[in-house]
């Protein structure tokens, strides 16, 4: 019934599901554990009348063409620029950390010395990870460092993981850098904005096809059993192919132990006035137990709302439990060397393939993940695409009537992809070993000829 299954329904899910749907002519079923689609994505209409994102805020940004086209066919954009102030005493300051803010803390001549120095070292238009200016050996520099570490940097870390600043991979810590520019912006991508209708209206639209089978409230493991080398779906072998993004330790009830992230609790609360602090996001990096303050309406740029709704992060280790989402992995080379032992246990299965933060346990923004789910889709599409083209020339080599006739009936022009002709050659013998054959369910472009595909196959010693 089903040719391929994607357990999970966010941003790599979803992406997934539609490319392998409407391109690869596959019927796909999509295994959801929430009651909704779109992960943390999701997006909803509060009690007040103001639209919240359940999760925290999410804002799409991206400099890729090719991702911000994809959703661009589900979804109108409302433009949003997203800039970030942080507290520190009685100031709202810029963040990440730049010129704007150096000219703020500082006084008018150090700070007119200290930018010179910034720009002459490390070049305007820079970013600088806040872990290298510290090593710095010019003393002005350190001071901005020594700044920006204490009073943006350190507590606002070790609320947010747990741990010192020294204590955490360099892909985490360099993610914030210093900004040697006045571009207050937190994202330079040329593409940034906001879902015109909302997240949950652009997942709507992107799993709205005739070959997507959505099931909510399910827990995988309940109809899919993972049985040495195989995969059951309702107990009968599966042999087409599964795209897992849920957390992959959870998958095997964490035999090798459970893999550290930090989860958040979010404590939403309603203000009857028009606002509360005027802005989308202030982050709390020097008080406060919560991380920082969304405050929805600037975020969606809703108009005429009754009062408003804000939401405050609290991060917390996270340890399994009913209600607790797995939201940040924990980098390091100990939980790296976990993961593996749990990716390791994948490779049994034929055909199954991690993809997303939970499952590749990493850290992705909207547009890497979506970038890898296309990716992903484009080489099993491929690779289904030789295996028909392996058949068509096998049915011809064979000679056969019945064959000739099947193929034929099954096997229309619809699409203009063009076929890479050295995919045949490179993939033939793995191909062999890749699946049942499921022709009646790919539409394909038959440009390339019998006898070429002859050709190939001879070349191959088919």
């Amino acid at each position: 019934m089903y040719d391929s299954i994607i357990v999970g329904s966010g941003i790599a899910g979803s992406t997934a599901a539609r490319r392998l749907a409407e391109e690869g002519k596959r019927n796909v079923l999509v295994i959801e554990k929430r009651s909704h689609i779109g992960g943390n994505c999701y997006d909803c209409m509060d009690e007040h009348g103001i639209w919240i994102h359940q999760y925290g805020p999410h804002i799409f940004h991206t400099e890729m063409e090719e991702v911000y086209e994809f959703f661009s066919r589900f979804t109108m954009w409302t433009s949003f620029r997203h800039e970030v102030v942080a507290q520190v005493g009685e100031q709202l300051i810029p963040v990440p950390f730049n010129l704007n803010t150096l000219h703020m803390v500082f006084e008018k001549y150090k700070a007119e010395e200290l930018e010179k120095k910034l720009t002459d070292t490390y070049g305007y238009g820079s970013k600088v990870p806040i872990m290298e200016l510290r090593k710095s050996e010019d003393a002005g520099i350190r001071e901005i460092a020594d700044y920006v570490y204490q009073n943006i940097f350190l507590y606002y870390t070790m609320k947010q993981w747990g741990q010192k600043p020294e204590e955490i991979s360099e892909e985490v810590t360099g993610r914030v850098p210093v900004l040697i520019s006045r571009d207050n912006g937190y994202f330079t991508d040329r593409y940034q904005g906001v879902p015109k209708q909302g997240f949950h209206r652009m997942f709507r639209n992107l799993l709205d096809h005739p070959n997507i089978t959505i099931v909510l409230d399910t827990d995988a493991k309940e109809i899919l059993k993972f049985q040495e080398d195989e995969i059951l779906l309702h107990g009968e072998p599966f042999q087409g192919e599964v795209i897992y993004t849920g957390a992959v330790d959870e998958l095997f009830d964490c035999c090798d132990g459970r893999l550290p992230y930090r989860s958040l609790d979010f404590a939403f609360e309603h203000y009857d006035r028009d606002s509360y602090q005027g802005r989308s996001v202030v982050n709390y990096t020097v008080s406060e137990d919560f991380t920082r303050i969304t405050e929805f309406k600037y975020l969606t740029k809703q108009k005429d709302t009754d009062g408003t709704t804000i939401v405050k992060e609290y991060p917390f280790a996270y340890t399994g439990k009913d209600g607790e989402i797995p939201y940040y992995a924990i980098l390091n080379e100990e939980n790296r060397e976990l993961y593996e032992k749990y990716r390791k246990r994948t490779e049994h299965y034929k055909n199954f393939y991690l993809l997303g933060r939970l499952a590749e346990y990493q850290y992705y923004n909207i547009d890497a993940m979506t970038k890898k789910a296309l990716d992903l889709t484009e080489k099993i599409i491929n690779q289904y695409l030789s295996c028909l083209f392996l058949a068509l020339g096998r049915a011809y080599s064979e000679d056969s009537y019945e064959t000739k006739a099947y193929l034929s009936r099954n096997f229309s022009i619809l699409s203009d992809r063009t076929i890479d002709r050295s995919l045949l050659m490179e993939n033939c013998s793995q191909l062999r070993l890749y699946r049942p054959l499921q022709v009646e369910n790919y539409l394909a472009d038959v440009q390339i000829t019998s006898e070429e595909v002859m050709y190939y196959l001879s070349m191959q010693n088919w």
